[in-house]
């Protein structure tokens, strides 16, 4: 049955509002055992109590009730805030309730007497509908936010990474929020993204909010959307990026920027999970991650009075510093090779050998740009079509002295490894991604 209406019916809750006993009997069991909730009301004021505590995917409204119309009813509920599809169901139909439907704001409409089918591909269609939009907003949102900047993976398997990869994995399935804190370049995001992609929420949006980006007026409007209390547009309602990524996760890059203004708001929602767009008199649940990032001194932000308090204490649960490229330099030579390989092919551009001289000179260097600034240094290498002479690779007489001193490095961080994971040298395999044999081959040749 699911595969024939579509996934998203599976998904998808349900408000039916019909006077009719046996029509709401018939349209619960027909839509209970595909949906994943469906509930009735008997009239008007019974569905805007519900809607006043229930977030609805689709109202299935029928357009003669007692009191007033269905289409009257919608309209004054989009007017309050109405934050779901509507399709209208009705005996009887004409060109002119047609017309006055799609002015009203419904999606579809259905006549009186209908077959099962007819309703469910109706349901069916609203919520591809709902998925699409969804779907487009967020894409066009992330290209006009150069939001895809920050893809990819933890890379690294020193120590700090390891740590922090193994504490991601124990906040995964919990709902608590994580503050990642560290230098610029660091790969803050990268991290929030791995997060997100361990954790249930995995195929569902990952939406990132740069608050360094935003004027105060256009990220609370980006946020949290707002209601047009005009009836005579058909679509009085703009949601913002907290109801796209519901079921996801929204990620706070710079909250430090964020406006005071905004710091109670933004405070008010994460311990009730409740937004209220603008306009509306009707709050919306919300199903949410909050992960926070900041390369600020928060605790000093406070103190100046630049970040309120209690929400400093509200998103500081669990903080995850990220290390600096310095600290964390024996991961360098896996992440230039991935830059490498992914900027050339981006590139359309021959790679750059990554000689033994070179990958030297990169370790040797103090990277106060961090992950990033490796990043932009093979970019521009590729473009020009050499390394710049600070790292380029020696003259012949060097390649003994460079293999030596690598030789070097690699024994200090297999033994720092070694040493972290009590001397168990299985477990220091696995974390430098290397075979157990490699290991002890290496042990016996420095005779540890």
């Amino acid at each position: 049955m699911t595969s024939e209406f579509g996934a998203g019916l599976e998904l998808c809750s349900i408000l039916v509002v019909d006077d009719e006993p046996g029509m709401r009997n018939f349209l619960v069991k027909i839509l209970g055992p595909r949906c994943k909730r469906v509930e009735q009301a008997a009239d008007v004021e019974e569905a805007s109590r519900l809607l006043d505590n229930n977030h609805y995917d689709i109202v299935i409204l029928d357009n003669i009730l007692p009191g007033k119309s269905g289409l009257e009813w919608l309209r004054e509920q989009r007017q309050v805030g109405f934050f779901a599809d509507a399709i209208l169901i009705t005996a009887f139909a004409d060109l002119e309730t047609a017309i006055q439907a799609l002015r009203a704001g419904a999606v579809d409409f259905v006549l009186k007497p209908f077959r099962s089918n007819q309703i469910l591909n109706a349901v069916a269609r609203s919520m591809d509908r709902l998925h699409l939009q969804r779907e487009n907003y967020l894409l066009k949102y992330e290209l006009s936010a150069d939001a895809t900047a920050g893809r990819g993976r933890l890379l690294g398997n020193s120590k700090e990474i390891s740590d922090i990869r193994e504490t991601l994995q124990r906040v995964a399935p919990l709902p608590t929020p994580v503050l990642f804190t560290g230098d610029t370049g660091t790969g803050k995001e990268i991290a929030a993204r791995t997060l997100h992609a361990m954790s249930d929420r995995a195929d569902k949006p990952f939406v990132p909010v740069n608050c360094a980006s935003f004027s105060p007026e256009v990220i609370a409007n980006e946020l949290f959307g707002n209601v047009q209390n005009d009836p005579s547009q058909a679509h009085g309602r703009q949601d913002g990026l907290l109801l796209y990524a519901s079921g996801g996760t929204l990620f706070f890059d710079e909250i430090a920027e964020m406006p005071l203004s905004l710091q109670a708001t933004l405070l008010r929602v994460i311990e009730e999970m409740r937004i209220r767009p603008f306009g509306s008199q009707r709050e919306v649940p919300l199903n949410l991650r909050f992960i926070f990032a900041t390369n600020a001194d928060l605790p000093t932000a406070v103190e100046q009075g630049n970040f309120r308090e209690d929400l400093y204490h509200r998103i500081n649960v669990l903080n995850v510093r990220m290390p600096t490229l310095r600290e964390r330099i024996s991961d360098l030579p896996e992440l230039a090779a991935m830059f490498m390989k992914k900027l050339s092919h981006e590139l359309r551009v021959p790679p750059l050998p990554l000689t033994e001289q070179v990958l030297l000179k990169l370790s040797c260097y103090d990277w106060p740009g961090n992950v990033r600034e490796l990043r932009n240094l093979i970019e521009r290498s590729l473009i020009l079509g050499e390394f710049p002479p600070e790292f380029s690779g020696g003259d012949e007489d060097d390649t003994e002295a460079a293999a030596d001193s690598l030789q070097a490095v690699e024994r200090r961080h297999i033994l720092t490894v070694l040493d972290a994971c009590g001397g168990n040298r299985a477990e220091a395999a696995r974390r430098l991604g290397v075979s157990r044999k490699t290991i002890d081959r290496k042990c016996a040749m420095w005779d540890v």
